[in-house]
This record gives C-alpha cells, sequence and structure tokens, in this order.
C-alpha cells in the first residue's frame, strides 16, 4: 500500500461519499479528509453519544496483520503489554516503544488465532509504524501484511448502541466482554464485531470489507434513527475521549514521551521476555519519573486549547497537552505534563491570552458516568 499519508491530498476513508451526502464538515487528518463535525454541530453529537449513540467513520486507523510461527514472539518483542495473555476473541490496549522508551505509537492488539494477531494503530503513523514492525521483525518466522485499505472501521458509541446493533447481528452482542469480540455478520456482511471504543461509553466497533462500509454505515443510521443514533465526528470524538482521560497519540503522547509519564505504566509488563525499549523504562521506573501527564480543571472561565502555557508552582510547566470545554461538565478541562509530585487540588494556571486562569489539578477520568460503568 502507498504511504503518503503526510503529503500531497487527504486520502479518501471508503465512507467519505456519505459524509459529503450528509453535510459534513471535512478537514485533513491523519493524513485522510476526515469528518469533523456533521451539521448537528459537535455538542449534539456528544450528547447523543452519552444519552444514546453515535456512528463514527475510524476507516483512517491501521491494521496490520502478523501471523506464523513466530507471530506471538513478534508482537510481544515490540509492544510493551503482553500479548501472550490474550485468548482468542480478546483484545488488549497496548504501546510500541522505541529504544529510549518513548512512545511509536499507542495501538489495540487483537487475537485472532493462535498463531495470528492484528495490530490497530493510529492514521498519522501507519508508515512508521509499518517500518517499525518490519525492522523488528527480523528473522522471526512471522509473515507481515498491510491490511488498512482493505477494511474499514466503523465505531457505534453509547448507551442504546446493543439495542441498535443487536437486530443486525448474527451472533449474541450482550455476552461480548470488555476488549472482546466475536466474528460473525452484521446486516449479512461478514465482520468482526468488537466491544471496544474511545467515549467511556458502551459500544462496539465493526471491521468490514472496504467495499461493504457504506452499505453497513447507511444500514446502521436507518436502524437507530428512532433511538436517537446520529452520525458523529472526529469533533465529539475527542472531546468524548478527553471527558475520560484518554491519550490522543500526537497530544498526550508522543516519541519524546513514554508510558510511565504519560501514567500508561499499567500497560509495561516489565517482567515479560525482552520488547524495544524495556531497559529504558526498566532504568526510569528505577530512578523514577521527573514529570507526570496530569488532568486539570479550570475554575473560571475560558477555553484551554493545546498549546497554551501551563503555570504550575511559580514556574512555566510546559503547554496544554489536550483541552476543551466539557460540553458534559460546562467547564474547561485539559491535559499537561507536571512535576511528578503535583498532585490533585493544587493550584495551576493557564495562560489565556495573557491572561492567567486559574485552575486545579484533577484526577482523571473527568466524566464517572458512562455507561461503561454499569
Amino acid at each position: 500500500m502507498s504511504h503518503d499519508q503526510e503529503t500531497g491530498t487527504p486520502r479518501k476513508t471508503p465512507l467519505y461519499d456519505e459524509h459529503v451526502r450528509l453535510g459534513a464538515k471535512l478537514v485533513p487528518f491523519g493524513g485522510f479528509a476526515m469528518p469533523v463535525q456533521y451539521p448537528t454541530g459537535i455538542r449534539a453529537e456528544h450528547e447523543a453519544v452519552r444519552t444514546a449513540a453515535g456512528l463514527f467513520d475510524v476507516s483512517h486507523m491501521g491494521e496490520f496483520r502478523v501471523q506464523g510461527p513466530g507471530a506471538l514472539e513478534l508482537v510481544s518483542g515490540i509492544t510493551t503489554n503482553d500479548p501472550a495473555r490474550l485468548s482468542i476473541g480478546q483484545a488488549q490496549y497496548s504501546a510500541m516503544c522505541i529504544e529510549d522508551g518513548g512512545i511509536q505509537d499507542d495501538l489495540v492488539v487483537y487475537r485472532l488465532g493462535e498463531d495470528r494477531f492484528r495490530l490497530v494503530v493510529n492514521a498519522a503513523n501507519i508508515a512508521a509504524d509499518w517500518a517499525h514492525v518490519v525492522e523488528h521483525a527480523g528473522d522471526v518466522d512471522a509473515e507481515l501484511t498491510d491490511e488498512s485499505e482493505e477494511i474499514a472501521l466503523l465505531a457505534l458509541q453509547g448507551p442504546a448502541a446493543l439495542e441498535i446493533l443487536q437486530p443486525l447481528a448474527s451472533e449474541a452482542l450482550d455476552p461480548i466482554g470488555f476488549y472482546h469480540y466475536v466474528e460473525g455478520r452484521v446486516d449479512d456482511v461478514p465482520a468482526v464485531i468488537s466491544r471496544t471504543g474511545y467515549t467511556g461509553e458502551d459500544g462496539f466497533e465493526l471491521y468490514v470489507a472496504a467495499s461493504d462500509a457504506g452499505r453497513v454505515w447507511r444500514r446502521l443510521l436507518e436502524a437507530g434513527e428512532s433511538t436517537g443514533l446520529i452520525p458523529a465526528g472526529l469533533g465529539a470524538r475527542d472531546t468524548l475521549r478527553l471527558e475520560m482521560g484518554y491519550a490522543l497519540y500526537g497530544n498526550d503522547i508522543d516519541r519524546k514521551t513514554t508510558p510511565l509519564e504519560a501514567g500508561l505504566g499499567w500497560l509495561v509488563k516489565l517482567d515479560k521476555d525482552p520488547f524495544v525499549g524495556r531497559e529504558a523504562l526498566r532504568r526510569q521506573k528505577e530512578e523514577g519519573i521527573r514529570r507526570r501527564l496530569r488532568g486539570f480543571r479550570l475554575t473560571e472561565r475560558g477555553f484551554p486549547r493545546a498549546g497554551y502555557p501551563v503555570r504550575y508552582a511559580g514556574s512555566e510547566a510546559g503547554p496544554v497537552r489536550s483541552g476543551t470545554v466539557s460540553p458534559t461538565l460546562g467547564y474547561g478541562i485539559g491535559t499537561a505534563y507536571l512535576p511528578a509530585d503535583a498532585a490533585p487540588g493544587d493550584e495551576l494556571a493557564v495562560v489565556i491570552r495573557d491572561e492567567e486562569v486559574p485552575g486545579t489539578v484533577e484526577s482523571m477520568p473527568f466524566y464517572r458516568d458512562g455507561s461503561l460503568r454499569r
């Protein structure tokens, strides 16, 4: 496949024509033309996901298949979490690191068979991640396939997701645990039906052939119309994930941050066989981290956009990494790297148009009432 994400015209997902038909505002994101919002607007889309359901096109994500006798060895050697713990039918959130412990990408690892895995990576990193995996494959007995262009990914998210999807699905969905999946059919289209998401609500991600994406998208919107399902874009995806404190690659995490600093230490299994970055992370854990990604809220009115300076304990702490005014909570929230001993309740300030807007350090998630916590 051609990896031209960051050059020339943004590429189109298999659902591009659907977005145009629905009047979406399209923006370049990760090398693709993606809907940032539909005519309903970001707030309405956000609220639909929190109260009923929203349907997202996430087909810009990349998918790599790893199969063969050495598949587990390779996936374990390039990820920080332990894929050996996965049963067939289970998925795992993980990270890929470079030698110094910096995060190459965060990803989801699916165990499709004893010797068969799927890695789901971020759109803007497809080319770099593919090169990283190939580089570290060495002489491991595993076959690598980049399936990114053949697979479309739809995310149906919200408390009504199960009710909407079940009549169209060949398999019983209620028994599927969080971060588990089944292979079945949706509206008679072959699909991997995964109980995963990026919103804090119950929901499913559907992996289907790119050629089937439009049909499944239209059928889902039709099936969910009476329940309040609407299409949702990147704007709502961002506000939903930030309310949950979920990291966004390129904002909260990147090659200059480690999982330990990012609050993702639970993804790092130092006791398994060697993996890329393990020694650097082991050393950092022994020495102790100097900074940590923390949540904050503003206590006065303001929109803490990414890049705005943050002041903590009398000095500049670095920029806001992610920030928004939370549609659910009604105040400014965000993330920033603060000294490791910064604690919830500590005061800080975000500099917005030369004014210091006060706030406090907050534990994440900011929003705790999602349907995942039922």
